[in-house]
């Protein structure tokens, strides 16, 4: 069986996936080719391993294959009865953490808030790519077909990453028993450990990080506007 961790980037998919491997000791994978988050920050923090088959074989397996994707749910990989454990973050957190990722190497240099910018007016209007917009990734997966995904808040993630993974897991894969006492890290010892990618776990950053201008772009697009008020993100 294959269970997706499906999330737009910066919303709490590595969390999630150290959490349950120290609830559950469970390996995790990833669509890609490569798990660049991993030769990151180590592949012993969350188990992350080569797939060990094709995805048509993973999906045929009675074990759990727990699978890390970026992409939106139409992507030619994933199966119709595929269920997934999908991962939200209020969408200018999540481009305003992105942007701040892929700009990072230029902090420090005089015109760095100009290239912070321009990376995030990027994102905010890209249609194209596996990932697509924040909006569009999200809606994928909330039109997704049956089983409906699982879904977790980056919020109650941050605030209570053990009873986070615990109820979703128990929705997606009922048959698996969580370990009866795990050490999960903070968000804040995994800041301590690689602060360049858990760069501080909080919400809101958007209300002064993200240029005026940006949020109005932001809403102007109708994908963001309708998955913002389908999770309950007010402007």
């Amino acid at each position: 069986m294959i269970i997706w961790l499906a999330s737009f980037p910066r919303s709490g998919n590595t969390f999630f996936r150290i959490a349950l491997n120290r609830l559950y000791s469970v390996p995790t994978y990833v669509v890609y080719d490569v798990d660049g988050v991993a030769a990151q920050i180590g592949t012993e923090i969350m188990d992350a391993r080569d797939r060990p088959a094709d995805f048509a074989a993973m999906r045929a397996a009675d074990e759990v294959h727990f699978v890390k994707t970026h992409r939106r749910r139409d992507d030619p990989v994933i199966a119709d009865e595929d269920r997934a454990i999908c991962l939200v973050r209020d969408g200018r957190d999540a481009l305003v953490s992105w942007a701040r990722l892929w700009t990072a190497q230029h902090q420090g240099e005089p015109d760095y808030e100009t290239r912070f910018a321009a990376e995030a007016r990027a994102m905010i209007t890209r249609r194209t790519g596996g990932t697509g917009g924040w909006g569009q990734n999200v809606l994928s997966w909330h039109r997704s077909a049956s089983p409906a995904p699982v879904w977790v808040r980056f919020d109650d993630l941050i605030a209570d990453p053990e009873t986070s993974v615990r109820d979703a897991v128990a929705k997606a894969a009922p048959g698996l028993a969580p370990a009866s006492a795990a050490a999960i890290p903070t968000f804040g010892e995994l800041h301590d450990r690689e602060p360049g990618f858990f760069r501080s776990g909080t919400t809101g950053a958007h209300r002064t990080e993200l240029p005026d201008d940006l949020h109005d772009l932001f809403w102007a697009q109708p994908d963001n506007a309708e998955a913002m008020r389908l999770n309950n993100y007010q402007r």
